[in-house]
């Protein structure tokens, strides 16, 4: 690394190696191996000596899984242990001086950002509707809609309680009373939209940029909630323009000419304007980037939630799991999938030469027993495509979940359907697959569908008191977090290992695009 190089790296980075180089493929296998060095130190072992890491992590990562899964206190041990790994690893850096990320949310805790607040002008929705399919849901419309994913094994039975139990309590809803912060406001998975037309009280953090503040503005305009804007202060601590408390619709372009902070560079600034929120809120982190990015993004996030909860015991926290991982899952689920597998007929008998080469593999080729004699399900849906970057994103994210709720703090984590997000469609090889999946049991959903849907397991969380989401409501084991309310596309359920098909998804999704 050059010196132009290393003075051009600032705010939370990967740590820089004897070489001067901040390997992101050293940092993440790492950051595994110690996860699990407690409780499989012969794991650990395994992990530290894959030489090609980015071709070599999915099995490890699968039985990082499994070993969290033999007791309850596996998956809280694997959870801090790695978070300890990350929080001991990553720097971050200004003005050339390099810090822990922890030390420097302490040492640049600073007031910087002035606030606007854009209310919306439109009444607030009362009901759960759904756009699915060129259609919008309704009513008995939506529930049958919900009970038909349900019994295909799109999702699980919890993901359909919820939703019935938010339906039949429209009052949910309304979401005047509560507070969200959201880290990736304007992410496309993010539950933004949603939550400002059932009214919520929404504080964006997003990047600077002009364009994706005029949309925010303009959707909250439209709804019935209400958008606080972070707007950087001048060097004289003043904002750069006049904030009058409230702004009015001809001033919503000054304002997102103004707002937004890069989260990687402001994170200890940006937990500061967090922190001036005086009643309970909601954080949510949705930020997203391709690469090594998204990692950052995790670890700056993750320092917020940190920072605040140290002081504060009014925080809920809220993530979104992505079906493309590991996870533990209800012997329900596998026994579906088996039965679907046992009833493939002659496709069976003409599919076995292809196993021969990993094609049309079982989902569930192995039992797996906890110790205290408890059966389950290990579901591996990991996709080579998206890379360790993304899978060390996400643990991230769930090793946060599963701790915080240990220590007594609510966490939202509901799994989304695959999704067919922008990142997904520019990558030809998934948006082929994703195309073709069909074909093997696996719905894949609209954006708009999966962030509706989303938002409303969100509220559910945080209005039914028995919910999973609860630190008190009482799980087998904690990974179970992210099992209850799973839609998963039908991932878990499907006869098919979905790496074993991928290829195969693919080609017909090629074809089918093509005709």
């Amino acid at each position: 690394m050059t010196e132009g190089e290393r003075s051009a790296v600032e705010g939370v980075c990967f740590p820089e190696g004897g070489d001067g180089h901040r390997s992101t493929t050293a940092t993440g296998r790492a950051i595994f191996a110690d996860s699990v060095r407690r409780v499989d130190p012969a794991l650990a072992a395994r992990i530290e000596h894959t030489s090609d890491w980015r071709k070599g992590y999915l099995a490890p990562l699968r039985d990082i899984v499994i070993a969290a899964a033999t007791t309850a206190s596996a998956a809280i041990t694997v959870s801090e242990d790695g978070l300890e790994s990350a929080g001991r690893r990553f720097a971050f850096v200004r003005d050339g001086a390099s810090t822990s990320v922890a030390e420097a949310m302490q040492r640049h805790a600073q007031s910087r950002f002035a606030s606007v607040t854009v209310r919306g002008v439109i009444p607030r929705e009362t009901d759960l509707s759904l756009p699915y399919r060129g259609r919008r849901l309704f009513g008995d419309q939506l529930r049958q809609q919900i009970d038909r994913w349900v019994d295909g094994g799109i999702a699980e039975p919890g993901f359909g309680e919820a939703l019935h139990l938010l339906l039949d309590n429209p009052d949910w809803l309304d979401l005047h009373d509560v507070d969200i912060a959201i880290l990736g406001a304007g992410a496309e998975m993010g539950p933004t939209r949603s939550l400002l037309r059932w009214g919520a009280n929404v504080h964006a953090v997003d990047l600077p940029r002009p364009a994706l503040w005029e949309r925010l503005i303009a959707t909250t305009r439209s709804t019935a909630g209400s958008l606080r804007v972070p707007v950087p202060l001048g060097a004289d601590g003043s904002p750069p323009f006049v904030v009058g408390g409230f702004v009015h619709p001809e001033d919503d372009a000054t304002v997102a000419a103004h707002a937004g902070a890069d989260i990687l560079r402001r994170a200890p600034e940006l937990r500061v304007w967090l922190d001036e929120i005086e009643q309970p809120f909601v954080l949510g982190s949705y930020v997203y980037a391709d690469g090594a990015a998204h990692v950052l993004l995790s670890v700056a996030a993750d320092a917020i939630a940190v920072d605040l909860m140290s002081h504060r015991d009014d925080l809920t926290l809220a993530y979104l799991a992505t079906p493309t991982d590991v996870f533990m899952v209800p012997m329900a689920a596998v026994e579906e999938s088996r039965r679907r597998w046992s009833a493939r007929g002659i496709s069976g008998v003409l599919q076995s030469p292809l196993r021969l080469v990993n094609q049309f593999e079982p989902n569930y080729p192995n039992d797996y027993v906890a110790d205290d004699g408890t059966p389950f399900g290990i579901n591996d849906s990991q996709v080579p495509q998206q890379g360790p970057n993304y899978a060390l994103a996400k643990r991230l994210q769930r090793w946060r979940a599963l701790t915080a709720r240990a220590a007594g703090t609510p966490v939202s984590l509901n799994l989304a359907p695959a999704t067919r997000t922008q990142s997904v469609l520019k990558n030809r090889a998934l948006a082929a697959a994703y195309a073709g999946a069909g074909r093997f049991g696996v719905e894949v959903f609209d954006p708009a569908t999966s962030t509706t849907l989303m938002a409303a397991l969100l509220v559910h969380d945080l209005r039914n008191p028995a919910a999973a989401a609860s630190p008190q409501t009482p799980l087998a084991n904690p990974m179970d977090l992210f099992a209850q309310a799973a839609n998963h596309g039908g991932l878990w359920r499907a006869a098919y290992s979905p790496r074993s098909v991928l290829g195969i998804a693919a080609l017909l999704g090629m074809f089918e695009s093509r005709a």
